[in-house]
Order: structure tokens, then C-alpha cells, then sequence
């Protein structure tokens, strides 16, 4: 394979900066490996900055490595359409929208993908007490890696909402808890590549269970009857192309007796070392090299 010049965008400002900076240093790792010339590139929140550098690395491609707002959310996607840069992932406005919970949740259940009932209130509105019957969950409209989800369940004291970093007028998202097993899939194009059920010792698949070593436990294939892996599979490709997702992504469901409900699509999977979608790539035969090469030919620019 010709050499390409692939600039690597991680770090960043959001929640995720850590986790960001594990998975762009693997990707650029494994880029090497496969005699990609690459440039990492820490983005400050300084635009002109950013732009600089990345005109500086002259890349072929950019590999977005950012997760959480401003990495995932379609606005770093939006500056590289105005620079004319093909990138990884999915486009600006599928990122936006799965970033987006409340309307990511419009988009499933108009393609007949179950959700869990949810109703949009101000964090005012969640102090002052319940907002759906217990138990349900709260999490912001916005964050991924389950970044200030709290679970509001039978009998339990109302979980402290100081630390959402929003003010009072903020909109969050309250959401009726489902019962039942975790499952994830992930899609590579038009492609699901295997269910991996997902248990934690936490009280649920937090930030700590998603990225601490021990944290959570994978099983992959998820022991799930044909039927319903199956099931699993094709929701997660139609979601995925329900939002105009490109490149790799992860869907995310609870499964509750036969019902598969979904709580999000992820458009940044995780390249950490206990990240799912190099799991599942691995488990279909595709190396983690193999899994960022795909990622680089599969870029797309919508300039």
C-alpha cells in the first residue's frame, strides 16, 4: 500500500480528553505499523490553532480519534467538510444527531427501532424530585461514555446532580430504566460484526466499567439464541444507516426477556485496550491494523 500522510485528531476538550488521547495513540501506533507517515495533533480549543496545525501536518486523510462534545458531535466533522479533508467516521450531521439523545431516539423509533419513554426537563426540574416513575434514569442530552448518567431507583435516596457541570435551565434527559442484559454491536459500513453481552460489578456500564482495567466483562458471543443475535445485528445496521452513519459505529442496547431496546449509537467507538469494536473486529478475523487501515480507505469528506 502506498504511504499516505494521515493527521491523527485526540485529546481535546471534552470529558473523554483521557480516554481520546489512549485511542489516537493506538490508531497512530498501529497507522506506523502499516506504513502510514502519521501526525498526531492534541487539538487545543483554539480554532485557528487547530487549523494551523492541521494545514501544517498537509494530511490525505484525518483520523478523528475524539470523543465526547466537539469531537463527536459534528463540529470538528463541519471544520474539516470546510477544509475539504476526508475524515473517519461519520459525516457532521449523523454525528450531531446521534450525539443528540432525545432526537437520535426520534430517528430510531420513526425506523421502527424500540426505545425506552423518555421526557427532556430542565435540571431544575430533576432536583425538585421524580420526573417518571421510579426507577428510571437521568443523563445529559449530549455526553457519551455514560459521562453523568445517574439511575433513580426504588426505595434509593435522589442522586446528587450538582456535578452535571450545567446550570439550572439546562436540558437532561430522563429516560424509563430497562430491565435486563447489556449488549452491544458494532458496524463497520453496512456490516454488523457480532453481539458482545457487557457485565459490570458497578451499579451499571458507568465511565469507570467502560475504561478501568477489570472494570467490566465482555462476552463475546454474547450467549444469546440465534434469534435474537440475529435481531441485535440488523437493528444495528438499520440504526446505522437511519442516522446517515459512515465508517464504524456501535450500537447499544438492553435486552429485557426477548425485547431489544436501544439506548444509543456511539458514531467514536473507543480504541482503548478494553474498548468493544477491536474486540469484535478481532473476533471476525480483522486486526486492530486492519481495523484503522479500513477506517482510513473508508473516509469521507462532505465538502
Amino acid at each position: 500500500m502506498t504511504a499516505k500522510r494521515i493527521a491523527v485528531l485526540m485529546g481535546g476538550y471534552s470529558k473523554e480528553r483521557e480516554v481520546s488521547l489512549v485511542s489516537g495513540k493506538a490508531a497512530s501506533k498501529a497507522l506506523r505499523a502499516r506504513g502510514f507517515d502519521v501526525r498526531e495533533i492534541d487539538v487545543p480549543r483554539d480554532v485557528s490553532k487547530l487549523v494551523t496545525a492541521i494545514q501544517a501536518a498537509q494530511p490525505d486523510v484525518v483520523f478523528n480519534a475524539l470523543h465526547g462534545r466537539f469531537g463527536e458531535d459534528g463540529c470538528i466533522q463541519g471544520l474539516l467538510d470546510i477544509m475539504a479533508l476526508p475524515y473517519t467516521a461519520s459525516g457532521r450531521m449523523a454525528s450531531a444527531v446521534a450525539m443528540d439523545k432525545p432526537m437520535a431516539k426520534r430517528v430510531f423509533a420513526s425506523a421502527g427501532i424500540p426505545v425506552a419513554a423518555e421526557k427532556v426537563v430542565t435540571l431544575r426540574e430533576a432536583k425538585r424530585g421524580d420526573v417518571l416513575p421510579r426507577p428510571y434514569v437521568l443523563k445529559p442530552t449530549n455526553e457519551g461514555s455514560s459521562v453523568g448518567v445517574k439511575i433513580v431507583r426504588a426505595g434509593s435516596n435522589h442522586p446528587p446532580l450538582d456535578d452535571l457541570d450545567l446550570g439550572d435551565d439546562d436540558l437532561i434527559m430522563a429516560e424509563a430504566f430497562i430491565p435486563g442484559r447489556e449488549v452491544t454491536v458494532a458496524v463497520l459500513g453496512d456490516r454488523a460484526l457480532a453481539v458482545t453481552e457487557i457485565t459490570t460489578a458497578n451499579d451499571f456500564y458507568d465511565y469507570d466499567a467502560k475504561y478501568s482495567d477489570g472494570g467490566s466483562k465482555h462476552i463475546l458471543p454474547a450467549p444469546l439464541p440465534a434469534d435474537i443475535t440475529k435481531k441485535a445485528m440488523e437493528l444495528s445496521v438499520l440504526a446505522h444507516r437511519a442516522l446517515g452513519c459512515r465508517g464504524a459505529s456501535r450500537a447499544d442496547f438492553r435486552l429485557d426477556g426477548d425485547k431489544l431496546v436501544i439506548l444509543e449509537v456511539n458514531t467514536q467507538p473507543g480504541l482503548t485496550p478494553t474498548s468493544l469494536v477491536p474486540e469484535q473486529a478481532a473476533h471476525v478475523g480483522m486486526s486492530f491494523e486492519d481495523l484503522v487501515t479500513w477506517m482510513v480507505e473508508a473516509a469521507q469528506c462532505d465538502a
